[in-house]
C-alpha cells in the first residue's frame, strides 16, 4: 500500500509517500515545493498532482492524508475559510480515500466540516508521531523555514498544554521563528557590532535565509523561499540584504562586519528558540531533545545545548531530506494508522 502525506504550508507543500508493507514502513520518497498560498493558492491542486507524479503515478496512490498549516495566510479572512477552502482543492484532486489532521486524530471530510479549526495548524500532531521511534518521553523540536514547534511526549503520546497556534504561543510550544523566511527584524532591536549596537531598520531587507547562506550553513538548493528583494541568492546578494538591516552597504561594511553580524544574528536566534523550549523543558521535566527540520542542526541543537539538554537527531533513523518534511511523514502514518 502506498500512501502520500502532505503538509500544505503557507510558503511550502511538503509530500512523504510511504509504501506499507503487513503495516511496517517499507520505503519512504519525499518532496516538496515552494507555494505562497496568501497568492498562489489556486494552483495548489496541480502541485499537489505534480509533487505525486514526480515520484510516481497518481494511480499508484492508495490513498491521501493532509496536514496544513496554510488556513493562517491572509488570502482567506478566517482560518475557517482557508481550512474549508484547502480541504474543498484536496477533495477536487483526489478520488482516493482522503483524510486530515486534527488536534484529535485524523478526520474525515465530514468530521472536518463540521468542526474546521480542529485541523488549523494541527501538523505538529502529526510530527509527534515519528518522534517516538526514537523515544516515548522527549521534547521534540522541529523547525522549518518558517515556525518552529516544540512538542513535549510521554509515554509515547504528545501531551502539549495548547492545541491551537494562539496558545501554544504562550506555552512555548510554538515559536513563530525559522530558518528561512524569518524578517530579521522580527527578532532583532539592535546588532552589535564592533563595539556598537546598532539599532536595526523595520523593514523587509533581509531574512534568515540571508544569515544562513552567508555563514555557509545552507545551500542556495536550501533557499527555496523568495527573496525579499527579488534579487539572486548569491553570498554577495545575501550580504547586501543584511547590509540593509543596519542601514549600510557593502561599501560601508567589510565582508568581515557582515560575517560578524551574520554570526551575532545566529545566536540570537538561537535564544530565541532556547527561550520557548526552557519553557517546555520546565514545565513537563523531559531532558532528552529529539531535533528535526531544516534548522536541526542551525539552530534546535545548539539551543538545547545552551540548556545543558541531550540531544538526539531524527537524523539519527530518517535522510536529512525526510526530516525536511516530517510532518508530512508523520501524516502518511497517521492516514496508515487511521485506514486500519
Amino acid at each position: 500500500m502506498k500512501i502520500a502525506g502532505f503538509d500544505i504550508g503557507g510558503a511550502n507543500t511538503d509530500l512523504a509517500i510511504i509504501e506499507f508493507e503487513n503495516g511496517e514502513i517499507k520505503n519512504i520518497e519525499v518532496d516538496f515545493a515552494y507555494l505562497p498560498m496568501w497568492s498562489n493558492n489556486d494552483d495548489l491542486s496541480h502541485v499537489l498532482r505534480e509533487l505525486i507524479e514526480n515520484i510516481c503515478p497518481l494511480s499508484e496512490i492508495d490513498a491521501v492524508g493532509i496536514s496544513m498549516t496554510a488556513e493562517l495566510v491572509d488570502a482567506y479572512d478566517t482560518k475557517k475559510d482557508g481550512v474549508l477552502d484547502v480541504v474543498k482543492k484536496c477533495e477536487e484532486t483526489f478520488a482516493c480515500p482522503i483524510a486530515y489532521v486534527g488536534i484529535d486524530g485524523m478526520l474525515s471530510l465530514e468530521e472536518i466540516q463540521k468542526t474546521p479549526l480542529k485541523a488549523a495548524a494541527a501538523n505538529w500532531v502529526a510530527t509527534a508521531q515519528i518522534a517516538t521511534l526514537i523515544s516515548d518521553n522527549c521534547i521534540f523540536i522541529d523547525t522549518g523555514s518558517t515556525t518552529t514547534d516544540i512538542i513535549p511526549i510521554k509515554d509515547g503520546k504528545e501531551c502539549a498544554i495548547g492545541k491551537s497556534d494562539f496558545d501554544r504561543s504562550a506555552t512555548g510550544e510554538l515559536v513563530y521563528t525559522g530558518t528561512l523566511r524569518t524578517n530579521l527584524a522580527s527578532f532583532l532591536d539592535k546588532v552589535e557590532l564592533n563595539g556598537k549596537n546598532y539599532r536595526v531598520a523595520s523593514e523587509l531587507f533581509a531574512q534568515t535565509a540571508d544569515v544562513y547562506m552567508v555563514l555557509d550553513l545552507i545551500t542556495e538548493d536550501d533557499y527555496v523561499c523568495d527573496t525579499f528583494d527579488g534579487e539572486s541568492k548569491s553570498k554577495i546578494d545575501c550580504a547586501k540584504r543584511i547590509a540593509r538591516v543596519v542601514c549600510a552597504d557593502l561599501e560601508m561594511l567589510s565582508k568581515e562586519d557582515i560575517l560578524k553580524m551574520a554570526e551575532y544574528i545566529h545566536e540570537k536566534q538561537i535564544a530565541q528558540i532556547a527561550d520557548g523550549l526552557k519553557q517546555v523543558h520546565e514545565t513537563q521535566g523531559l531532558d532528552l531533545i529529539i531535533t528535526t527540520g531544516i534548522g536541526k542542526d542551525i539552530l534546535d541543537k545548539p539551543a538545547a545545548e545552551s540548556l545543558d539538554l541531550e540531544v538526539k537527531s531524527m537524523g539519527d533513523i530518517l535522510t536529512d531530506e525526510q526530516c525536511v518534511v516530517a510532518p508530512a511523514v508523520g501524516t502518511a502514518v497517521m492516514m496508515n494508522r487511521y485506514l486500519n
